[in-house]
């Protein structure tokens, strides 16, 4: 499973290291600390906290943007099959759905929780872990 620590859990949620300390504090994000001392947050509870925080962008003019877009974020929900995968992600305020084949899905180790970014082209969103 996928830990974080404070500092990528506030860049991922969008809000500074103090508001993740004040989830935790409040009980509302569940931690631990890791071997080395440093607090954590397991990928699946801050995946749930990212979809409590996310509200619909505000509706505007839209701008002329670069034709590949990426966006960084946290797995949601992971469907699949024998053949086929269903991943969703949560990037700020935007949930992103992206089909692709199981194959994808196993070898980048996506699961709840896991950080993944989606590449946006047009139709088509490519999801892979950042490196």
């Amino acid at each position: 499973m996928t830990h974080l620590r404070v500092s990528e859990a506030a860049v991922l949620l969008g809000v500074s290291d103090d508001t993740v300390r004040r989830m935790v504090d409040a009980g509302r994000l569940p931690s631990h600390h890791d071997d080395a001392g440093r607090l954590v947050v397991a990928g699946a509870d801050l995946a749930a906290v990212a979809q409590e925080l996310a509200r619909p962008a505000p509706v505007g003019v839209v701008a002329d943007e670069s034709a590949r877009n990426r966006m960084r974020g946290i797995v949601t929900r992971v469907l699949t099959d024998t053949v086929m995968a269903q991943v969703e992600l949560q990037c700020g305020p935007f949930r992103i759905v992206s089909l692709m084949s199981r194959e994808a899905v196993d070898d980048l180790g996506l699961e709840v929780g896991s950080v993944a970014v989606a590449s946006i082209k047009s139709t088509n969103v490519v999801v892979g872990v950042p490196r």
